[in-house]
């Protein structure tokens, strides 16, 4: 309902204690995402449902270690949402590091791994430069969505890619045509369609002020 009233919350990095929560916020999000089913689901629910808990975590610890953009938003001392943004200072699709490789392919199995690096190879060569960052994952948790909250959150990853100097953007694949108006509400442009695997979308890209 999106007249519900939004609460005040705040912004802050994630903290290792954050991340199991932050997991589930992401896990329930993204349960039903096109391109997790295209790449995980194997014609078994609970098989699909573990290696998407698996990839997740494994994937969210590897961002935290490499000291990526883990942001979330709290209400009081709840986290409510949370947006990842890793940035190619770190090894992406086809350079992904050997030790990411074997977590991955042992939480979700070969196939779905090579279907995340080919994912995150074609966004890359797409991006204007070399020195963008890509929106890994971006959640609200399910009982607070339709407050405005999605926004807020939007807004705070755009902010946070304004203060990294060495960033020239942030670009994010969508395929959710609502998810599309939202990150073109809040000035993402289409580089292009995209199709990654069975699923197709846009490349959206929000350049940095310091780049305009």
């Amino acid at each position: 309902m999106e007249n519900q009233t939004m609460e005040e919350c705040r912004a802050v990095y994630l903290t290792a204690e954050d991340i199991r929560i932050a997991a589930s916020i992401l896990y329930n999000a993204y349960h039903d995402d096109p391109f997790f089913i295209d790449a995980l689901y194997r014609d078994n629910k609970a098989q699909y449902e573990q290696k998407l808990r698996g990839a997740i975590r494994e994937e969210l610890n590897d961002l935290w270690q490499q000291e990526q953009g883990l942001i979330g938003i709290f209400i009081g001392e709840r986290l409510i949402g949370v947006a990842c943004i890793a940035t190619q200072q770190v090894p992406l699709g086809e350079a992904r590091y050997w030790h990411w490789r074997l977590k991955m392919l042992i939480s979700a199995g070969w196939q779905s791994t090579q279907a995340w690096i080919n994912k995150e190879h074609q966004i890359v060569e797409k991006l204007p430069s070399s020195h963008c960052g890509i929106l890994q994952f971006i959640a609200i948790s399910t009982n607070e969505q339709g407050k405005g909250y999605g926004s807020q959150l939007v807004k705070t990853v755009l902010s946070w890619c304004d203060e990294q100097p060495q960033l020239d953007g942030v670009g994010v694949f969508v395929s959710d045509p609502a998810h599309i108006v939202l990150f073109s509400n809040h000035g993402f442009d289409k580089l292009e369609d995209l199709e990654i695997g069975n699923v197709t979308g846009e490349l959206m890209f929000h350049r940095g002020q310091t780049n305009e």
